[in-house]
């Protein structure tokens, strides 16, 4: 029941909204979403670390098609589910400031988007994993399009097409593979278990991959995310970068791996090769930006880049940091865009040129600015080491030119990071921040609670990479028997 009530609580509560049109929905939103991380803290309490799916709910949908509402959580599902739990409080008030038209529906889509999320990191069923995939993409079109910036149409529009487009590949393989199973199923365990040849796997390989690639993204499949993250309220940017793009590397994870694992073997090394060129490339230009906003999101291209990079190493280390690295991804991304927005409401402006001097006039603010900082660019004991530090691993195990290549992104991270960090909070104050005023004892308290989460992750990785570590050695054994076989 656990996995309905995390199902059911942020759809009920959309639901509610939408009817009433309570003057009092962002206070609903958040009270919601906090009783969500609650149920999520119990479920890892009775967790046992171990490879089965636990908080197992199958009930019967569509039987004739073999789709069955089936619902559950292994380590690898939890922890995702923990982290979409974690977030969205914080998503859902750093809007609180905003005057929104119509917030009773506004608050509605972020619960629905939440719904949509934990039904993609839960689902066991292909069909009903697609439906979930699709489901968070509906509020977060209309999130974009009626309360983003000026550009909006437009950019939320290509986004649209480039995910839908992804989407319709994604629904080809399932229907394939649906096919192919005895008596027609979609469920996890008949995908998984469908005895493909090399050529057939390499053709479902590219129809996920490609869905999964736009969603992260993956150069050269970015080019729609830098312009939607700028043009959408802050709240939907969170999503996108904290959660959103986590969907797609828990569809590796969970389907494309362990269904055609002869060609992940086979196409593996085109894929890590792009997500290297993809750290390179958005490294790059986020050296040279001149928005705060743009430059995180160029930052998040290439940390999903180096997620992507070591999944496909698919070996032990690659996978258990790039799981550990889309939690710390999660936490500093939200972390970031939360300094950034209070600094936009304080100054009307994100872009680096027009900004300086805050230390002196905010000492608290760039103070815990700086530690989610350097959290991003993976100093010790800070969550963003160990991610990166497995991350490296796998894909230097997998390849020593490519890992090597992959080191970039600690030295070009730390570039643009810093830079901006120098640009924007040391030096001399602007005009801009001549009348900057540092966070109130709220804001501190709120942004407090990530430093400590940060600097949690970063001191005892162990007790986040031991619940998801069974999950993965047994895909890994599994997939390693089928090569060999």
């Amino acid at each position: 029941m656990i996995t309905i009530a995390l199902l059911g609580l942020p759809a009920l509560a959309a639901l509610f909204l939408l009817i009433s049109r309570s003057a009092m929905a962002k206070q609903i939103a958040l009270v919601a979403t906090i009783a969500e991380l609650v149920i999520a803290v119990v479920a890892a309490v009775q967790f046992a670390q171990n490879s089965s799916v636990q908080f197992l709910a199958e009930y019967g949908w569509i039987p004739s098609l073999g789709i069955d509402f089936k619902v559950g959580m292994d380590g690898i599902s939890l922890l995702l589910v923990l982290l979409t739990a974690f977030l969205m409080p914080f998503i859902v008030y750093v809007s609180f400031k905003k005057k929104y038209d119509n917030q009773a529906a506004f608050y509605a889509l972020l619960l629905l988007a939440q719904t949509g999320l934990i039904g993609v990191f839960t689902s066991l069923n292909g069909f009903l994993f697609y439906f979930f995939w699709e489901v968070v993409l509906i509020p977060v079109y209309f999130l974009a399009i009626l309360w983003g910036g000026e550009r909006r149409v437009a950019v939320t529009f290509k986004f649209f097409i480039y995910t839908v487009l992804g989407s319709f590949f994604m629904l080809l393989g399932f229907i394939y593979l649906y096919l192919q199973t005895p008596g027609g199923s979609f469920d996890i365990t008949a995908l998984q278990s469908l005895q493909l040849s090399r050529e057939t796997q390499g053709w479902i390989f590219w129809a996920f991959f490609i869905a999964f690639a736009i969603k992260m993204p993956i150069f050269p499949f970015h080019t729609w995310q830098p312009d939607t993250y700028a043009e959408s309220p802050v709240s939907v940017t969170m999503l996108l970068s904290a959660l959103m793009v986590k969907m797609a590397v828990y569809g590796a994870f969970r389907w494309l791996l362990p269904v055609t694992p002869l060609a992940v073997e086979d196409w593996g090394n085109v894929v890590i090769i792009l997500s290297v060129t993809g750290i390179i490339y958005a490294s790059c230009i986020a050296i040279v930006q001149k928005n705060l906003r743009r430059l995180v999101a160029y930052a998040s291209i290439a940390h999903v880049g180096l997620m992507a990079a070591g999944t496909f190493a698919f070996n032990s280390q690659g996978l258990q940091g790039a799981m550990f690295q889309m939690l710390s991804h999660g936490i500093g991304a939200v972390a970031l865009f939360y300094v950034i927005e209070l600094i936009y409401e304080k100054t009307g402006t994100m872009e680096i040129a027009s900004l300086g001097g805050i230390m002196s006039k905010a000492p608290r603010l760039a103070t815990i600015f700086l530690i989610f900082i350097l959290s991003t660019v993976a100093m010790p004991l800070t969550n963003g080491f160990w991610g990166e530090f497995l991350l490296l691993l796998g894909v230097y195990k997998y390849s020593a030119v490519l890992g090597t290549i992959s080191t970039l992104t600690i030295v070009l991270g730390a570039v643009y990071m810093l830079r901006m960090y120098q640009a924007s909070v040391l030096g001399k104050a602007s005009a801009a921040t001549q009348n900057f005023e540092d966070i109130t004892f709220q804001e501190t308290l709120i942004l407090s609670v990530l430093v400590v989460v940060i600097f949690w992750m970063g001191v005892q990785p162990g007790i986040f990479i031991d619940v998801a570590k069974p999950a993965i050695e047994t895909m890994l054994s599994t997939a390693t028997q089928t090569v060999l076989n």
